[in-house]
């Protein structure tokens, strides 16, 4: 299937000769290189079935791909460029959505939007990651996810912390891992992603959640349309990464920077008490489940969860970082109106309460996110549910992913005994290129 998809104007002979039919829509998305169960591709059978019985006379078209996110990527955007292999709708992660919007593959949604009156149950929030400089939304996300600290409760029961840890700021997430070092040595005290291998999971969900927490917009300027440099935070975000290196906090410097730290973490280190905080994300349970990837019953109650507070504990006193997936219709698909159709029949309230409990998804919808099964789902969802309201995204510029390599690359160089200030400032010299380049 993915030698036709490359081949010019051959998806239309894989795809078992639909080609432009006006009757069929084609939905492409990505299938796991790991993921046995295929839930995914389960659910979407589900919804294929209900679209065409709703809509008669009308067929969906599944067209998975099998890759790794940035093949996965690099292949939907090669669909995307000519109207002969174009999809007519695309699962786009928040990572990426924008530089598609920026080259052009995407088109804007709000004309069905306008006329939907379920898009009012979506959180701001979740809005605005789907939604260009030019203030037009090019996708409708499907769920969402937050981030915050998790914390071995039998280990910090050694260190003679408590088991409702609540810290106020920085200081104090570091002294609780100054603490375990002290109190329970041979555990890692604290992890946070950080490097150049790590991607986005360093730069998002390790500096970010650091860089938000010490003031308004401290990453990009959206009032003046620049991305900041110079800025205090960005040295003391750089500079809390160095103090957990430094003071051996953290994993050993060649474990953190590893690509497999964090299948490390989730399989290894944790179920196996080898690490008392990790700053993660929401759907880390879903590796403990029964035949998940390390079956772990205990976890639910071994583990407990915290915000990340702000730098100092000033308002609104915690922090999240929020990314997730959107279903997006190319700019020269063939059918978009039976494309939003199937998209309003993916987002049923009962499709989207499914989705987010099988993909361990935080809900992006009210409805979804008081409802009873979704609460029952996994424990600590209503704790990550509640840090939606207040959560942050990355920017929606298309030269993000840029910045997200030049910042892995800053803490990468904290983390291997450079300083934060060299660090920093290597980092804004990149900027200056990465504008240059974006003229």
């Amino acid at each position: 299937m993915l030698a036709c998809v490359l081949a010019a104007g051959a998806l239309t002979g894989c795809a078992g000769g639909s080609g432009h039919d006006a009757d069929t829509v084609r939905i492409a998305y990505n299938r796991s290189t790991d993921n046995a169960i295929r839930f995914k591709d389960a659910f979407l059978e589900d919804v294929k079935k209900q679209f065409e019985r709703a809509h008669p006379g009308k067929k969906a078209e599944l067209v998975p791909i099998q890759a790794a996110d940035n093949d996965y990527a690099a292949k939907v955007q090669q669909m995307m460029r000519s109207p002969r292999t174009a999809p007519d709708l695309v699962y786009e992660d928040t990572f990426r959505i924008n530089s598609d919007i920026g080259a052009g593959y995407l088109r804007p949604l709000d004309d069905y939007l306008s006329r939907w009156d379920q898009w009012g149950r979506f959180a701001a929030t979740a809005k605005a990651a789907a939604k260009a400089e030019d203030g037009r939304t090019y996708g409708v996300p499907d769920g969402t996810d937050t981030r915050g600290l998790w914390f071995n409760k039998q280990i910090f029961a050694k260190a003679g912390l408590p088991a409702n840890w609540r810290p106020g700021n920085w200081a104090e997430v570091l002294d609780a891992a100054r603490t375990v070092k002290e109190k329970v040595p041979g555990v890692i005290p604290l992890n946070v992603y950080t490097g150049k291998a790590a991607g986005e999971a360093a730069a998002m969900q390790g500096f970010e959640m650091l860089l938000y927490g010490t003031g308004r917009d401290p990453l990009y300027d959206p009032a003046a349309k620049k991305w900041v440099a110079g800025s205090k935070g960005f040295g003391d975000a750089l500079g809390f990464v160095r103090t957990v290196f430094a003071e051996k906090l953290g994993p050993d410097p060649s474990d953190a920077l590893d690509p497999n730290v964090g299948t490390h973490l989730a399989t290894d280190w944790m179920p196996n008490g080898k690490l008392a905080i990790a700053l993660d994300g929401s759907w880390l349970g879903q590796n403990w489940i029964a035949k998940g990837p390390k079956e772990w019953p205990a976890w639910s109650t071994t583990l407990g969860q915290a915000a990340m507070p702000t730098q100092y504990g000033q308002a609104p006193g915690t922090v999240s970082m929020s990314g997730g997936w959107t279903w997006a219709i190319p700019a020269k698909a063939a059918n978009p109106g039976l494309a939003f159709d199937f998209v309003k029949t993916l987002q049923t309230k009962d499709n989207a309460a499914r989705w987010d409990v099988a993909d361990a998804q935080i809900a992006v919808r009210s409805d979804v996110a008081a409802d009873p099964a979704y609460l029952r789902s996994m424990p600590g969802i209503t704790f990550f549910t509640g840090l939606v309201p207040s959560t942050h995204y990355r920017p929606a510029v298309p030269a993000y992913p840029q910045v997200s390599t030049a910042i892995g690359e800053a803490m990468e160089s904290a983390t291997t005994g450079g300083s934060a200030a060299s660090a920093a400032k290597a980092y804004d010299d990149q900027l200056t290129s990465i504008a240059r380049s974006a003229r």
